[in-house]
């Protein structure tokens, strides 16, 4: 019931061919669809790209048991992984004889312990007639080299020439995902929301759930997302102990950056307010 609520999950896509990645990327794992098996897999890449949804519908479409260790919560303890991979990974399949693998996700593993990471290591190499493992990262530089060399890498980055396209592809998701939903939305408001969090597409689909509620999408989402970025700022600017010795030269330095902020952010508003008006009349 959740799940059905929350629209990052309700609408997450169930295949390799739904999910919004780069043609080459997307070719990679129509690859390992045909051979009817994965490898052990290090997907990496910026957070909401579409990482673990990814590994979610491999395992969906290959028809293979899979178990998801999330890396921040539970992941972060040696027990807790060591009985609940070495319980699922060393059991066979009951729902199939002719399935070659069972597959454990361990979604955020950047956020794992070395110790945690090194067990990972040694449940590859133990458990490899039987099951594989699918890393998640966004900081692939937090996994330890052994992982990094017992799985196949995959970036999940979108380079210049393949940006418009992929924007244009999520843009006509969303939009289709407010139709049914029932949601007025301003397709310009949506244009600029996707180029601001690009290509964090879950940042951008809760962003609009949160102000959908009204039944309504309009510039208010991007001056509620300006507004947090000046809170943050003026937390900052609180927070900061400064030198005697800097003379107020960088509480100057921020309030001047502060007030700049403010001026164009202003403008950035009014600007945006008057083609809307345009757009309506």
């Amino acid at each position: 019931m959740r799940d059905e609520f929350i629209w990052v999950e309700k609408y997450r896509p169930k295949t390799i061919d739904d999910c919004i990645l780069p043609e080459s990327t997307k070719k990679t794992f129509r690859e390992f669809l045909t051979k009817g098996e994965i490898p052990n897999l290090l997907l990496a890449g910026p957070p909401g790209i579409g990482k673990t949804t990814v590994a979610k519908a491999l395992c969906a479409e290959l028809g293979v048991d899979c178990y998801v260790i999330n890396g921040s919560d539970e992941g972060r303890f040696l027990d807790t992984v060591r009985n609940q991979a070495k319980n699922f990974a060393s059991t066979v399949s009951l729902m199939d004889a002719d399935r070659k693998h069972k597959v454990i996700i361990i979604d955020e593993a950047d956020n794992t312990t070395h110790d945690v990471q090194l067990l990972l290591r040694a449940n590859i190499e133990s458990f490899y007639k039987n099951c594989r493992f699918i890393f998640t990262c966004n900081f692939k530089n937090r996994i330890i080299e052994p992982l990094h060399s017992r799985c196949a890498v995959i970036e999940f980055s979108v380079k210049g020439k393949d940006k418009s396209a992929i924007a244009a592809q999520f843009f006509k998701r969303l939009v289709s995902i407010l139709e049914l939903e029932g949601i007025e939305a301003d397709k310009k408001v949506l244009a600029e929301l996707i180029n601001k969090h690009f290509p964090d597409w879950r940042r951008v689909l809760n962003e609009c759930q949160r102000h959908s509620v009204g039944g309504k999408i309009d510039s208010s989402i991007l001056a509620s997302f300006l507004r947090l970025i000046f809170m943050i700022l003026s937390k900052i600017l609180k927070r900061r102990n400064f030198q005697k010795s800097e003379s107020g030269v960088s509480i100057i330095l921020t309030m001047i950056l502060l007030y700049f902020f403010v001026v164009f952010t202003t403008l950035y508003l009014t600007l945006l307010r008057v083609l809307v008006l345009q757009q309506q009349y």
